[in-house]
């Protein structure tokens, strides 16, 4: 959710002991794990150094979370690939996807909430909790393949090439090889991004 209200400072000392700024108090990685559902924006300094290390405390406090029972939300099988990703060609797509996925799963999440409830019902979805999620998950892989399609002039190319021959007009008509046509292919994948990223 987006605000003009600057985020809270939160400064980690030497001790691991937190320090909130805004109430000038000390809190606990469970109190900031409260101010992220709460939807309060907070950055985390080192005190000594004055580093940012906001990514690495929400980290841990994901850990935390995932480390109590009943809690996980991150298969094993995510966490895996997810691995897999760093230093991966793809890392620097995983993040955007990410967060667009997540973004967009906000958005939607009281209409999610009423599909779930009606699928607890039976009334909906075949009766399976399951489908509503499912059907979010297969969208948002499609979004996920038509970026690294265009990513990848080679798979453009040979896809352009299946839709000329089938009589249908190529997504992105381009001369293989020419440099000046994956410069064009390259622009055209960005746009298409942000244009996704705005209609969300």
């Amino acid at each position: 959710m987006a605000s003009d209200k600057e985020p809270t400072v939160i400064k980690k000392y030497a001790n691991r002991r937190l320090y909130h700024t805004g109430t000038s108090s000390y809190v606990t990685l469970e109190d900031l794990a409260g101010l992220v559902r709460s939807g309060e924006d907070f950055v985390v300094y080192d005190a000594k150094s004055g580093e940012d290390i906001t990514r690495s405390v929400l980290a841990q406090i994901i850990f935390d979370e995932e480390a109590k029972d009943g809690q996980n939300l991150l298969p094993i099988a995510f966490l895996r690939q997810l691995i897999r990703f760093y230093g991966d060609s793809m890392q620097a797509l995983v993040p955007r996807y990410l967060e667009f996925s997540m973004e967009n799963l906000t958005q939607e999440q009281s209409k999610f909430r009423e599909q779930m409830t009606k699928a607890f019902g039976g009334s909906a979805f075949g009766g399976n909790p399951l489908d509503a999620i499912q059907a979010q998950t297969r969208a948002n892989m499609q979004m996920f393949q038509e970026a690294f399609r265009l990513f990848n002039p080679f798979t453009a190319a040979a896809q352009a090439k299946q839709e000329a021959a089938a009589g249908a007009k190529p997504a992105a008509e381009a001369a293989s090889g020419d440099l000046g046509d994956l410069k064009r292919e390259l622009s055209e994948m960005r746009e298409r991004l942000d244009k996704l990223s705005r209609s969300r």
